[in-house]
């Protein structure tokens, strides 16, 4: 996936800038000259998979439009602990106010990306497909699906608006007879929004082998245990797209992926990825006379 178009980077850049600075970095005030140059190296503290990189090139170019930055790695890439992501150059009072905002996303996103890349080479080989969640920071999801991305990992639907998934609180909500109220409703939303994909969730294989009549894109099997999934890829026979979810650790990611299932949503790749140690090391430039 592309990362997010300029407008939503801005607006949350914006945003993240006030909430930290405020009306201005006192400390940097008062402790740093005004015309004092200096250049901050962003170091990897641990071996990382970086993501985050236009978000802090936002970040100075708002602080400042004289500040440089020079990335010496892209998104995506892995890097070694004690390496160099990139420099930043330009006045040390801009430079020492963007460390924290820059940090703060930097880690974030490079901490979701190296999870993802973990869990992403737990089932190499075996055909699954990893899968993200709407389990993500209000706000902040398509930041944090975008690392996932450069993680090697798959988006899933970005919201309630572009995929239908049909779960058992919908199926509570509005069924009497389960079999044909599930039909009736793939029917209702192939003809609202024909361009959109239709999961249904189920929790049984009785639960599947009436869905498939229904003949949805996708079907959600919910907590399933190793042998049901191996039975749900048996009955299914290639029909459907089948994603596995609930629970999913790198304990049992891959025995699951072995199963044959075709996807693997994984909700811990957001919302309990840790940050990475990241740091900014800064240098005064020595001055010219």
């Amino acid at each position: 996936m592309n990362f997010p178009e300029k407008s939503q980077l801005k607006r949350v850049v914006e945003l993240a800038l006030k909430e930290d600075i405020g009306t201005g970095d006192i400390t940097s005030e008062i402790s740093v000259g005004e015309d004092i140059k200096a250049q901050g190296n962003f170091i990897a503290r641990e071996d990382i998979v970086l993501a985050g990189l236009p978000v802090v090139t936002e970040i100075y170019n708002q602080i400042s439009p004289d500040i440089s930055i020079e990335p010496y790695f892209s998104d995506g890439n892995e890097i070694n602990k004690d390496k160099a992501i990139m420099a930043v150059k330009g006045n040390a009072r801009d430079i020492l106010s963007g460390e924290r905002v820059a940090l703060n996303f930097l880690q974030r996103m490079s901490g979701i990306a190296t999870a993802t890349s973990i869990y992403a080479r737990k089932i190499e080989g075996t055909g699954a497909i990893l899968l993200d969640t709407r389990k993500t920071t209000p706000l902040l999801r398509i930041f944090e699906k975008y690392s996932v991305f450069v993680g090697g990992g798959k988006n899933h639907r970005f919201g309630l608006y572009d995929q239908f998934l049909i779960k058992d609180n919908h199926i509570a909500a509005g069924t009497s007879d389960f079999e044909t109220d599930i039909k009736n409703i793939v029917e209702k939303a192939r003809n609202f929004r024909p361009y959109c994909k239709i999961e249904i969730e189920v929790d049984t294989l009785d639960q599947l082998k009436k869905v498939l009549n229904a003949k949805p894109d996708i079907v959600l099997l919910d907590n399933f245990s190793i042998e049901n999934l191996k039975q749900a890829v048996f009955i299914a026979k290639g029909k459907v797209f089948l994603e596995a979810s609930g629970g999913i650790n790198l304990d049992t990611i891959r025995e699951i992926a072995e199963t044959g299932v075709d996807g693997i949503s994984v909700g811990a790749l957001t919302h309990s990825a840790r940050s990475v140690d990241i740091s900014l090391d800064i240098e005064i430039c020595p001055t010219k006379k």
